[in-house]
């Protein structure tokens, strides 16, 4: 298996984990607040930020009942270049999952080192395919899919002469409870695809779940990111904290060196 080269680091068996603080939505569509995010997270450990980047209107319908509110979460064009000038300036990489075809062309004009795919892409082939050919790695998320839809994927990736494939476990629940988490499907997916795995991780965790994962062969692990989990919002609710998150970050790097 080769590792993946995702920004300044490589991942696959034997290097560290890679671990990614997931902002999301969580910055509530204010560029200071995503900035004290991105550096609470670098200061926590953390190897990336991702954010997510979409036109609201080329990936909901009008009448879609949070329309008004995704939309308030947009970030400008400018307001991602100082996004990522401000992660790679505290040597963190900044990632972040583009909703529609536009949003990919954004994302490498600005010179993001990979792109992360949503769960509720997986099947959307076009746009894997656009993203696919643009030649960088893809981090590919599987809640919600079947090892078919994950299989029809990766075929989708590859054959835009893209093998720069890292796949994870996901469950898309929030947050998920251990009895759903099913780690071993990392294992799996390793085994039929031959590329690095992880775990985007919606548990409450700081400990077990991230640690076994480490323990089973993640490459990367993914935690949703926030500076206070009584904010308003998506995702606060189920987010770590700073302090999580660091206390999280050392229990990794302890059990790999276990």
């Amino acid at each position: 298996m080769k590792p993946v080269q995702l920004g300044t680091r490589e991942v696959g068996p034997g290097r560290p984990v890679y671990v990614i603080a997931e902002i999301g939505l969580n910055h509530n569509g204010s560029v200071d607040l995503a900035e004290r995010m991105i550096d609470a997270a670098a200061q926590a450990g953390v190897d990336a930020v991702k954010f997510q980047t979409f036109d609201t209107a080329e990936f909901l319908a009008p009448d879609f009942p949070d329309f008004e509110q995704r939309r308030r979460h947009e970030l400008s064009a400018e307001a991602h270049q100082r996004l990522l000038r401000r992660a790679r300036s505290l040597g963190v990489d900044f990632l972040s999952t583009p909703l529609d075809a536009g949003s990919a062309d954004l994302l490498e004009r600005i010179g993001v080192y990979a792109f992360k795919v949503a769960s509720c892409d997986v099947t959307n082939l076009p746009l894997l395919r656009h993203i696919a050919a643009k030649g960088k790695p893809v981090i590919l998320s599987t809640g919600f899919s079947t090892l078919t839809e994950v299989g029809q994927a990766v075929e989708a990736i590859r054959a835009e002469g893209n093998d720069q494939i890292v796949i994870l476990q996901c469950t898309s629940q929030y947050p998920a409870s251990h009895e759903r988490i099913n780690l071993r499907v990392m294992q799996r997916l390793q085994a039929a695809f031959d590329v690095p795995v992880g775990l985007s991780d919606h548990s409450m965790d700081t400990d077990v779940v991230p640690v076994a994962a480490t323990a089973l062969g993640a490459c990367v692990v993914e935690k949703h990111f926030t500076l206070d989990r009584e904010l308003p919002g998506y995702d606060h609710h189920m987010s770590m904290t700073p302090d999580e998150m660091a206390l999280m970050v050392r229990k990794i790097r302890a059990a790999e060196t276990a």
